[in-house]
């Protein structure tokens, strides 16, 4: 069976740890298990620039002992090592490991970090300075060795992180000082918050096994990362006898005037993510626009009396997607009461469905009633629907859709970088897959299309939610980009586009140790 990694914070992760010494597996087990599966990873990726030399900086905890396995596994195989160590080894694990390299590594090798040499001779850098349970800006020597990486990643040098990026917490994904931007980072077992926080500074994130398995599983709510193998396994499959009213009826209801594309932009999105059949409820005004634009949906005015949201929608409709470009003036507020007071079935929530009850979540919850309810807000669309500043809610994210889910009995599908998927059981998910490209306006109201057609066709709001958050984002990074910023010249329409082939899905076995990739978001642009 297919197990999700875990996205855990620096506490979370030290308690998957000592629950696996605590059953028995030694402390320093894990320890060469990390460097090995490090060095191989390093091995592999980079052969072409082993040639050219690798210092390992090497810090004095336990992180630094992953450093000291991976220099002499290195050493071994006759790659030319230099150990730059600011700080001497503390743990008894780390210096066990120290003593043990130095029987590979030549003594000049070791160098006392104080006032290291410039590390730009060396094709690769290892930083293994900082792990997850560092707080506060690094000091003293750490900090100029953490310089000196940067500068020599500028000058052509790779940089690999162990675990993360020295300087950057765990937990938050700040950093309040000098840290390390990496190319390559290298983490064991799960997946820190930190990492998916700050994308930038952190290259391509490689989860690696190191034998923690059923420890990762501790019942502390961490949630689990989403991955292709998991949305292949939700997604059902068209069958050959299939016919529309199997792949569902989508009703989306939106497009004030002046705010046509949004309907537009989910309509298209619904429909190439299988709907059966697609209709766009917009104000009048909007309507020629509609019908020229996406002439494959069916198209009608907003419903003006419980009797036409019966004819045009409840008699109709799978599942009702409300928001994208509704309005927020009374004829938006009106037709939105209206609708969820008629329809009873599957309902996705979006953009100005979810403004028009700013700070009345409780209003909300009771005209939901229960039915499978799904809310897709970013931030600040959040932040007003449950009367809560956007910096709290943003420094919470992780956590704060719980509430809100509990509150509404519906699933809260937090956007952002990553989004945080949450289940009224206080389930939680999360989807790292994307790229700055869907840092625009109506990559929402994609993401609803997508997502209300899963809910139509799944009936699950938790895993729709998830599964839509990823191939969102996987559409994204399917997008070519061309050198240097290419994400500035990329539409959402070439988003859409790429939907067409974002529902073929690599079910083959995945290559160990790895156990989750995630691409390097930064180097995308």
């Amino acid at each position: 069976m297919h197990t999700l990694v875990r996205v855990v914070t620096s506490t979370e992760s030290a308690a998957r740890d000592a629950a696996a010494i605590a059953a028995g597996v030694p402390s320093r087990t894990l320890m060469q298990r990390a460097g090995a599966a490090a060095a191989g990873e390093i091995a592999l990726r980079y052969r072409d620039r082993l040639d050219g030399g690798v210092v390992v900086l090497a810090g004095p905890g336990n992180n630094g002992g992953d450093a000291w396995v991976i220099a002499r596994a290195l050493a071994a195989v006759g790659v030319r090592v230099r150990v730059v160590e600011p700080v001497a080894a503390k743990t008894p694990d780390a210096i066990a490991e120290r003593t043990l390299a130095a029987r590979v590594i030549e003594p000049d090798a070791l160098v006392d970090g104080s006032a290291p040499e410039s590390l730009g001779r060396y094709a690769i850098v290892v930083d293994g300075l900082l792990g997850t349970g560092a707080t506060g800006a690094p000091r003293g020597a750490i900090a100029a060795v953490i310089r000196q990486a940067n500068t020599a990643r500028a000058n052509g040098a790779v940089v690999v992180a162990l675990d993360l990026p020295s300087g950057l917490q765990a937990t938050t994904g700040e950093s309040s000082g000098d840290v390390v931007t990496a190319d390559l980072t290298l983490t064991f077992g799960t997946i820190k918050r930190g990492h998916l926080v700050d994308r930038d500074r952190c290259g391509i994130v490689v989860v690696l096994d190191i034998g923690l398995d059923a420890f990762t599983a501790l019942p502390d709510r961490a949630g689990g990362l989403v991955d292709e193998a998991w949305v292949a396994s939700q997604i059902p499959a068209i069958g050959a006898s299939a016919h529309k009213g199997v792949r569902k009826k989508i009703a989306i209801v939106g497009g004030a005037t002046g705010m046509a594309g949004a309907s537009i932009l989910a309509g298209r999105a619904a429909q190439r993510s299988g709907a059966g059949m697609v209709k766009l409820i917009v104000s009048p005004d909007s309507l020629p626009a509609v019908q020229q634009s996406e002439p494959y949906a069916l198209a009608g005015a907003w419903p003006t009396d419980d009797a036409g949201v019966d004819r045009e929608i409840a008699h109709w409709a799978d599942c009702v997607v409300i928001g994208p470009g509704l309005g927020r003036g009374a004829p938006s507020r009106e037709l939105l009461e209206r609708v969820l007071r008629c329809w009873r079935g599957p309902t996705l929530l979006d953009a100005d469905a979810l403004t028009l009850f700013e700070g009345r979540a409780g209003d909300l919850s009771r005209i939901l009633g229960g039915r499978p309810a799904l809310i897709t807000p970013h931030v600040a669309e959040f932040a007003r629907l449950a009367g809560v500043a956007v910096d709290s809610a943003l420094a919470a994210r992780f956590e704060v859709g719980g509430d809100m889910a509990a509150l509404l009995r519906a699933v809260v599908l937090l956007k952002g970088v990553p989004t945080i998927i949450t289940s009224p059981a206080r389930e939680v998910l999360v989807s790292a897959s994307g790229t700055p490209a869907l840092a625009a306006a109506g990559s929402g109201d994609v993401l609803s299309g997508i997502a209300g057609t899963l809910l139509a066709q799944l009936g699950d709001p938790f895993v729709a939610a998830a599964a839509a958050a990823w191939v969102h984002g996987r559409a994204a990074e399917r997008v070519p980009t061309g050198q240097g910023n290419g994400i500035r010249g990329i539409s959402l329409e070439d988003v859409v586009n790429e939907l067409r082939d974002s529902w073929t899905f690599d079910a083959r076995p995945g290559r160990y140790p790895v156990l989750a990739e995630l691409a390097d978001v930064a180097g995308a642009q």
